[in-house]
C-alpha cells in the first residue's frame, strides 16, 4: 500500500477493525519512511458478470444496485441503511452462489423477493421497473399476486 503523502510503498497496520456497514475492514496505516498515517478499506472483489437483456455484459456494480433498489423505497419506511443491506445480502447471495456470470433477469427476481419481504411499494415499485409493465392489468394482476403471497404467508 503506497503511502498518499510520500508514496512510499512500505507502510505498518497499526490498527484493524470492521467498518460500520460490515462489508469492509478498516485498516488504520503508518508510512515507514515519513510517519504519516493514512485509513485504507478491504472489501471483497465480486468480480461477476452481469449479461443484459440486449446481451452485452457489465460487472456487477454495487452502487448501482443500490440506486436501483434505493428509487424503489423512496418514500417508504425503508431506511437507507436497510437498502445498504438488503443489496450487501445480494451480493453475498452471489458470491454464495460462486458464478462468474448472471442475468440481470435472475439479478431482477433476487432482487425483487428480498424487497417483497421488506416493503410491498417498494417492490411493486421495482417490478413496475423491472418487468416493464405495458398496462394497468399487468400492474394489477402483480399486486393481487402479493396479495395472495402475503395471505399466504400469514397462514
Amino acid at each position: 500500500m503506497k503511502c498518499p503523502f510520500c508514496h512510499h510503498s512500505e507502510s505498518k497496520v497499526t490498527d484493524s477493525r470492521i467498518a460500520n456497514d460490515m462489508n469492509a475492514i478498516r485498516r488504520r496505516r503508518e508510512c515507514l519512511k515519513c510517519l504519516k498515517r493514512f485509513t485504507t478499506f478491504e472489501t471483497v472483489d465480486l468480480t461477476v458478470q452481469v449479461k443484459k437483456r440486449d446481451g452485452h455484459y457489465e460487472d456487477f456494480d454495487m452502487d448501482k444496485l443500490i440506486r436501483g433498489i434505493a428509487a424503489a423505497c423512496r418514500h417508504t419506511r425503508v431506511s437507507y441503511e436497510q437498502v445498504r443491506g438488503l443489496a450487501s445480502e445480494i451480493a453475498v447471495e452471489l458470491m454464495g452462489k460462486q458464478v462468474r456470470e448472471i442475468t440481470a433477469v435472475e439479478l431482477g427476481e433476487i432482487s425483487m423477493k428480498k424487497l417483497q419481504q421488506l416493503d410491498d411499494v417498494a417492490y411493486i415499485r421495482f417490478a413496475c421497473v423491472y418487468k416493464r409493465f405495458k398496462d394497468m392489468d399487468q400492474l394489477m394482476q402483480a399486486i393481487q399476486t402479493l396479495e395472495e403471497d402475503t395471505r399466504l404467508l400469514k397462514k
